[in-house]
């Protein structure tokens, strides 16, 4: 006597099996592959360019501090502890310094070294191009709808309205 249970035969129409996480997850993976091939010749994977560009956008001109780490992890929707994780790599390589802040030694900044700079203005030079690509195969406007759709999903308004949905 088997105990094993029998398959279920589920009928469906095929519309209803299209999943907006699995083809912004495919998509995902294809772009990532995109950028990574494209900013190798940088020494940075395409996750790497994120935060490094992210340091360089979010520091203080005017007292040569780069962002706190509290900010950082903030900014790319991460918690600190992935943060961390992610900037090994890069400290361990000399691309970034985390250090205390002046100010308040609990505060953890992260700084581009010189190094750190260099690879990251030659990454936005190859990233500027694979943009331009991208751009380029998915036609006029199809970019901008794309990045607004996707800024739209991960906005908390989304958020909002997606939990109400089930009340």
């Amino acid at each position: 006597m088997s105990t094993a249970a029998k398959p279920v035969q589920v009928e469906t129409q095929e519309e209803e099996l299209r999943c907006t996480h699995t083809s912004l997850r495919r998509a995902g993976r294809q772009l990532t592959q995109l950028y990574d091939e494209a900013i190798a010749p940088s020494g940075l994977t395409s996750a790497q360019a994120m935060l490094v560009s992210q340091i360089y956008e979010l520091r203080d001109e005017g007292e040569g501090a780069g962002p706190s780490l509290q900010k950082l992890a903030r900014r790319l929707a991460v918690q600190i502890s992935a943060l961390t994780h992610a900037l090994r790599p890069l400290v361990r390589d000399g691309l970034v310094v985390v250090s205390p802040d002046a100010h308040d030694r609990r505060t953890k900044r992260a700084v581009l070294t010189p190094q750190g700079l260099t690879q990251t203005c030659q990454m936005y030079s190859l990233w500027s191009q694979t943009n331009q690509r991208i751009e380029g195969a998915l036609g006029p406007g199809k970019t901008d709808q794309l990045r607004e759709l996707a800024d739209l999903v991960a906005s908390p308004d989304f958020l909002k309205a997606y939990r109400q949905q089930s009340d």
